[in-house]
């Protein structure tokens, strides 16, 4: 196979660096170089795909469509560029390291305290998470750029082997002076005549409920408000008027303590599995074990 006209990965930086920066002037101070050397990078960048990837419109440079297509690969093709340094420094260094992903929801609730577990059972270990939405970690995981994921929507991909974590569901919740604090069940006809505060649309959370919804005829809920925080949205649940769809992990504290009171919904009941994932090539990584085994003993 021809490798030789392929673009190489200044090229590809520097078009990240143009559209996360906003011009040619900032990605050449960014990346050490002149603005000619950026624009000959575009340049040859264009050359190898055959294509424009950026335009002018106004005094600003904008992806084309197939730009938009390229950047994607820039920043997976780098991601994985980055991440392949790191497990290569990691081999010096043995293999005590995990990279670890989890969805905002699970990392907000669980993180602190399963790092804080893990480390003082297993000192000799090191663990570096980050959060993100369902789908991006599951192209991180699949493309080897971490090791072991904690989220609500199973993957897809050959590479990734899932493990079941725990079952939970999402429950309708309002705050102690709503309407409807005081109504056991209502029908989901209703709930669109409600005041919604809700995740943001790339959460696990919204998609999951979005297509049960999709099930009864219900293509949306009126989101008022979208928040990208179960804590912050308890709290405005608590002040004001809204209603929420959470999981039941997030509010169990809430709910056991008046802070927040829960609504049935008829022939409704959004299922949630909480799934660890990993990567197929880490199956003898012994800090993903001891993590796993860790996550299975401690089972919410």
């Amino acid at each position: 196979m021809e490798y030789s006209s392929l673009p190489d990965l200044k090229s590809l930086s520097a078009l990240r660096a143009i559209v996360e920066l906003g011009g040619v002037e900032q990605a050449g101070k960014h990346l050490h170089v002149g603005q000619p050397a950026i624009t000959k990078r575009l340049r040859a960048l264009e050359n190898g795909y055959g294509t424009p990837l950026m335009q002018r419109v106004g005094r600003k440079l904008k992806l084309t469509i197939a730009g938009k297509r390229v950047y994607q690969y820039a920043c997976l093709a780098l991601d994985h560029q980055t991440a392949l340094v790191e497990d290569l420094r990691n081999l010096d260094l043995g293999s005590n390291q995990l990279r670890l992903e989890v969805t905002h929801a699970i990392g907000e609730h669980f993180l602190p305290s399963l790092l804080v577990n893990f480390s003082e059972s297993h000192p000799q270990f090191q663990i570096h998470s980050r959060m993100g939405y369902s789908r991006r970690i599951q192209t991180r995981l699949a493309t080897g750029l971490s090791d072991l994921a904690l989220l609500e929507l199973a993957p897809d991909h050959p590479d990734i082997l899932l493990q079941k974590w725990f079952d939970d569901e999402l429950v309708l919740v309002c705050g102690p002076s709503h309407p409807l604090v005081n109504v056991g069940c209502i029908d989901a006809r209703e709930l669109p005549m409600q005041p919604f505060v809700l995740r943001e649309p790339k959460s696990s959370i919204r998609i999951l409920l979005e297509r049960e919804l999709r099930e009864l005829g219900i293509k949306r809920l009126p989101a008022a408000l979208e928040v990208g925080a179960n804590e912050a949205i308890i709290d405005i649940l608590e002040r004001g008027r809204h209603l929420s769809f959470l999981p039941r992990f997030s509010v169990r504290n809430a709910l056991d303590s008046g802070r927040l009171h829960s609504i049935q919904v008829a022939n409704l009941k959004v299922k949630m599995t909480l799934w660890i994932a990993r990567n197929s090539a880490t199956l003898d990584h012994p800090v993903a074990q001891a993590f796993v085994e860790t996550l299975c003993s401690n089972r919410p």
